[in-house]
């Protein structure tokens, strides 16, 4: 059977942690005990076969502290560091219950998750050193586009609108017999809807920066419009958001500093902000009439006080209202 995900990876452990998400996005409503059964940990190591392979960060910890060695507090501390773990829809997040992974322990994990037409493409070295984050991304092969999870209902939500529904009809029919006081419960119930939608939106434009500014990170070779590997990673987190709040519209510019042309400088904005606008498009399946590429070259300089310098290339993604 044809794949349908291909995993790339800098590291073995980032290459490991990144066919688990591959699984789980290819069966979103997933649960912890569905991934146990389907990597067994009996099949990657012999030391304790009984163990899962993957537990929840709580376990994780309790696991560490258990074993009484320093070597096990540490790891679990990088591990939070360098976020290597992963978060499930509901809210979870799990880590492996094995130390490390070699060569050996890796060609398994890919044999299994060949089962479920997941590929490795290759793996790159990772900057070696305590705290020193890896990464993994991945790529939809043959026109596969994984299933998005159902959302669930957040019923406290529908049953506090159903009782302010309420209320507002007491009121009403109230206003029909007497002329009644000001309702300051009326009042207080609208601004804590209000405070909901402001915290909503401080909390995705909060993602949205963090998100660009790890895009910027992830930099574009000198002259050229094509995306890198970590940067279409970091696309596919603005996917997610965007995913989250199906209100959100975006503008991506393009900005260079004032080295070179001017109107060569004005072209690699547009291409290198349409890349990025293409890949969500094309790779993420986000709707087209959502986002905008537009490039700006040199024009609107972040340091003016120095034309030529570094942070003048850049590319913000600005929120459309």
């Amino acid at each position: 059977m044809a794949s349908k995900v291909r995993v790339y990876a800098k590291s073995q452990k980032w290459a490991a942690l990144g066919v688990i998400d591959a699984y789980m996005k290819m069966y979103p409503h997933a649960t912890l005990e569905d991934l146990n059964k389907a990597f067994p940990r009996s099949t990657f190591v012999d030391s304790d076969p009984n163990q899962p392979l993957l537990v929840t960060m709580e376990e994780k910890a309790k696991i560490a502290a258990s074993t009484k060695k320093t070597f096990d507090d540490e790891q679990l501390e990088e591990w939070k560091t360098t976020h290597y773990y992963l978060t499930m829809n509901d809210g979870t997040d799990i880590a492996f219950t094995v130390p490390m992974w070699t060569k050996e322990m890796l060609e398994k994990m890919l044999s299994q998750a060949k089962l479920y037409d997941i590929e490795f493409a290759k793996y790159e070295v990772a900057e070696k050193g305590f705290g020193k984050r890896g990464e993994y991304s991945m790529e939809y092969l043959n026109g596969y586009v994984p299933p998005v999870p159902a959302k669930k209902k957040n019923w406290l939500w529908i049953l506090l609108a159903a009782l302010l529904l309420i209320i507002i009809i007491i009121l009403l029919l109230m206003k029909g017999c007497s002329k009644p006081e000001p309702q300051i419960v009326e009042v207080e119930k609208v601004v804590e809807v209000e405070k909901v939608v402001v915290v909503h939106d401080t909390l995705y434009i909060q993602e949205i920066e963090e998100i660009e500014k790890n895009f910027n990170a992830a930099e574009f070779k000198q002259g050229k419009a094509d995306l890198s590997e970590g940067a279409k990673f970091v696309l596919h987190d603005l996917a997610k958001v965007l995913e989250k709040n199906p209100e959100l519209r975006l503008r991506l510019e393009g900005h260079t500093s004032a080295e070179g042309d001017a109107a060569v400088n004005q072209k690699l904005s547009e291409a290198r902000a349409q890349a990025a606008v293409t890949f969500l498009v094309e790779h993420e399946g986000i709707d087209a009439s959502r986002l905008e590429a537009v490039g700006k070259g040199s024009s609107e300089l972040k340091n003016t006080a120095d034309p030529m310098a570094a942070e003048n290339r850049r590319t913000e993604f600005i929120v459309l209202e």
